[in-house]
């Protein structure tokens, strides 16, 4: 399994996303599909640690991670605001692929120069770009080359000067945020101090979060060190103290080392964080670089690749073109970049324990990024869970959106009850570590807040969406009910998560309601616990068949995306073909696999094969929307991998993989993924223009796989699954369809399954 592992980690692009979307011109199906959010996939390709805490990236100030030319957008083709990649310096703390999420990081900007302090802030452009996994260079116009690493919570920058007579690289403190409208973050409290000999310390308050560092330094013999305040140097100084700061009455501030250099002298500069002071932001970075920070730089480096590679070691694919494995590998990548785990590091409560944020899409995480996380790490997947207990534990509520800040974007409009979806996998899938009885004290009161209160009286809420939501929550919380013997809240807590059928009308559909970013036909095929139902109420499986067709454009003309804006009338031309979205947004992402319950899998293999060909391409446009945190890509690797988690069901459907083989190690355990047939044929050799190819049978550990799917804990469990691909459609999983919370009789459509009729 470890013969590839180099070539799949060095083919990971992290410009992938940067740039507006670039991809092969669409054809067949996925020419039909209207885009109407962003066309971006706002990532940054600054140096990561997988699931660290601590980014590192240069800075323009642009929208959404700083890095990059482009200003706000939230719909088409997002306008440029610089007409060249720039940087007035590099910062920490990056969102990863999200859309507005209101404020943003970009904390401790480092900027090394040449010339007078007066001119801090300049945007230099960037020369000579490279990116790797933890890891980004660039040089600036001015001449200095500029290297990043990144540890869990460490950060070190290493900096090769041209020869000049005062050089300098200069920490502002005071900096953050974004330079749009509304987009800086201005600390409220700060203070720094130098304590000499290339050290020095500080905190700041920034969006109620105290934010702490502990810098060394590796500077020449030469070079002074001082303190700075409104771009003039504080000579003698020592310390800045800032009790009570205002935007009217902010100015720079910071630290900085100068002196004089030599061509190729060479400035490293070793960074600790932390969220509760500076003496642990100091263990922080002694612990990444233990005995000394001598050759800090190529130390964490190396760190920081092993931890990637640990992670690539996992996941090997074999067959497809270089451009098919680099987007796979991308994707990987990306996938791994959030949320951010911080042990021991909660700024909000005061005990140790696992602390994670940057959960900041969790309406589209939860249906594919976590999953994959929990896949490839269950420790990991443990942690966050408990992580997510301790929230509601210490701060009243299960999170919706959580981030490294106070504010209310926690517990947020974009839905509801869905840690309970991650608890309730969790759960079955039988991670240890979490006491599950308290985490179901939890999940019940949380299901009473916010909109579920509405939804305990009514049984309907709108938006109707949340509707959904919230039976969801509660089927997944009877799961762990039931689990733990509490029969009698179990049955009470399924009547409700009933409900879901008051979301919809007479036609199949979702009731008129409002939606985030969506309309009531992207919201309608979401993956339900009781799929047999859902389709019933839309009249059986041909007249749901026939609705999905009409939602994913079979038989429809091409459709023309928007363009920059403002928008003419394309916009609402586009929002009433009710279409689907492509990976362009989330609220639909999983809505390709609702073939799989009306017993048409041949139909998801299409919709899928579509989408990887024509809305995933390499270079920096290779992304069709936001990758919010990861979760596009995660879809790209399940999808290529031929699988897909049902979140809360402990459930993983089957289609046509995109490559000949993938050796897989999830759950601990090694799982084998084999294709023969037509395999060669299809995505994983040439993806634009390239057939779909089509499921004809299937075994699992040499035994037939007749329905469509297998367990989450038949995956974790490792095995292997081989499948029989062929260039037609087959009646393999046409009969056994995948398990639903209520019993289907048998009839022309095919006959139920209980989940627990395939636990092993």
């Amino acid at each position: 399994m470890a013969s590839n592992l180099s070539r799949i980690l060095d083919s990971v692009d992290p410009f992938i996303g940067t740039e507006p979307a670039d991809l092969p011109a669409a054809q067949g199906l996925a020419a039909t599909w209207w885009w109407p959010k962003a066309q971006v996939g706002n990532t940054h390709p600054g140096a990561c640690h997988p699931l660290g805490m601590v980014s590192a990236c240069a800075c323009s100030g642009a929208y959404p991670t700083g890095y990059g030319r482009y200003g706000i957008s939230t719909e088409g083709v997002p306008a440029p605001v610089y007409d060249d990649y720039l940087a007035s310096g590099f910062t920490h703390f990056q969102q990863s692929g999200t859309g507005a999420i209101r404020k943003y990081y970009n904390y401790f900007r480092v900027t090394p120069m040449i010339e007078p302090l007066d001119i801090l802030g300049t945007r230099w452009k960037l020369r000579d770009e490279i990116a790797e996994p933890g890891y980004y260079a660039a040089t600036l116009e001015n001449g200095i080359r500029c290297e990043l690493t990144v540890g869990e919570k460490t950060a070190v920058h290493r900096y090769t000067f041209p020869e000049a007579s005062s050089a300098r690289v200069v920490l502002d403190f005071s900096y953050g945020g974004l330079a749009i409208e509304h987009g800086t973050t201005v600390p409220l409290r700060a203070g720094l101090e130098s304590l000499g000999q290339g050290c020095a310390q500080g905190t700041v308050v920034m969006e109620g979060i105290p934010l702490s560092v502990y810098i060394d330094s590796d500077t020449p013999k030469a070079w002074r060190q001082l303190v700075w305040y409104d771009r003039r140097r504080v000579d003698g100084g020592t310390r800045l103290d800032f009790d009570y700061i205002r935007r009217t009455t902010l100015r720079p501030f910071g630290l900085m080392f100068m002196g004089p250099a030599r061509a190729g002298t060479t400035v490293e500069l070793r960074m600790g964080f932390s969220m509760r002071g500076t003496d642990q932001a100091r263990r922080n970075l002694e612990q990444s670089l233990p005995g000394d920070f001598e050759h800090g730089f190529e130390r964490v480096r190396a760190q920081t690749h092993e931890a990637w590679n640990g992670y690539f070691s996992q996941v090997e694919v074999d067959g497809g073109t270089p451009e098919r494995r680099t987007v796979f590998a991308t994707s990987l990548y990306h996938s791994l970049i959030k949320p951010c785990f911080a042990e021991d590091e909660s700024p909000f409560w005061p005990s140790k324990g696992p602390f994670v944020f940057d959960i900041a899409t969790m309406w589209d995480m939860y249906k594919t990024q976590f999953p994959l996380l929990t896949a490839l790490d269950p420790a990991k997947g443990a942690a966050m869970a408990e992580s997510l207990v301790r929230i509601a534990e210490e701060e009243g509520n299960l999170p919706i959106g959580y981030r490294m800040a106070r504010g209310s974007d926690r517990f947020f409009r974009q839905a509801s009850a869905l840690a309970h979806t991650v608890l309730a996998d969790g759960y079955q899938l039988g991670l240890e570590g979490l006491e599950w009885d308290w985490a179901l004290v939890h999940m019940q009161d949380d299901l009473r807040r916010g909109y579920g209160e509405d939804f305990a009286v009514r049984g309907i809420v709108h938006p109707v969406s949340h509707t959904l939501d919230l039976a969801s929550g509660y089927w997944c919380t009877a799961i762990i009910a039931r689990g733990l013997g509490d029969h009698r809240l179990a049955d009470e807590l399924e009547t409700k998560a009933r409900l879901w059928i008051n979301a919809f009308g007479q036609d199949g559909l979702l009731r008129d309601s409002s939606f985030y970013e969506g309309g009531r036909w992207n919201y309608s095929f979401r993956l339900l616990h009781d799929m047999a139902s859902r389709i019933e109420l839309a009249g059986g499986d041909k007249e749901f068949t026939a609705i999905l067709d009409r939602f994913f454009g079979y038989g429809a003309e091409p459709v023309t995306q928007l363009g920059v804006p403002p928008f003419g009338p394309e916009f609402a031309i586009g929002q009433d073909l009710n279409r689907f979205e492509g990976l362009n947004n989330e609220p639909d992402m999983e809505a390709p696999w609702a073939y799989h319950y009306a017993g048409r899998p041949d139909r998801t293999a299409e919709i899928v094969h579509a989408a990887l060909a024509y809305q995933f391409g390499t270079g920096r446009g290779g992304l069709p929307g936001n990758d919010d945190s990861g979760a596009l890509s995660s879809w790209y690797v399940w999808a290529s991998l031929g699988l897909f988690p049902v979140a809360g069901q402990n459930l993983f459907l089957v289609n046509a993989p995109a490559f000949g083989a993938a050796n897989l190690r999830f759950g601990g355990n090694d799982f084998e993924l084999v294709t023969t047939g037509h395999a060669e044929s299809g995505i994983g050799a040439d993806a634009a223009g390239s057939k779909p190819q089509y499921v004809q049978s299937a075994r699992f550990n040499g035994k037939p796989l007749d329905h469509g799917f297998i367990t989450g804990n038949q995956l974790h469990g490792g095995g292997r699954l081989e499948i029989e691909l062929g260039p037609e459609p087959s009646d393999w999983a046409t009969k056994t369809r995948p398990p639903s919370a209520s019993d289907r009789p048998e009839s022309a459509r095919g006959g139920g399954a209980r989940l627990q009729e395939f636990l092993p």
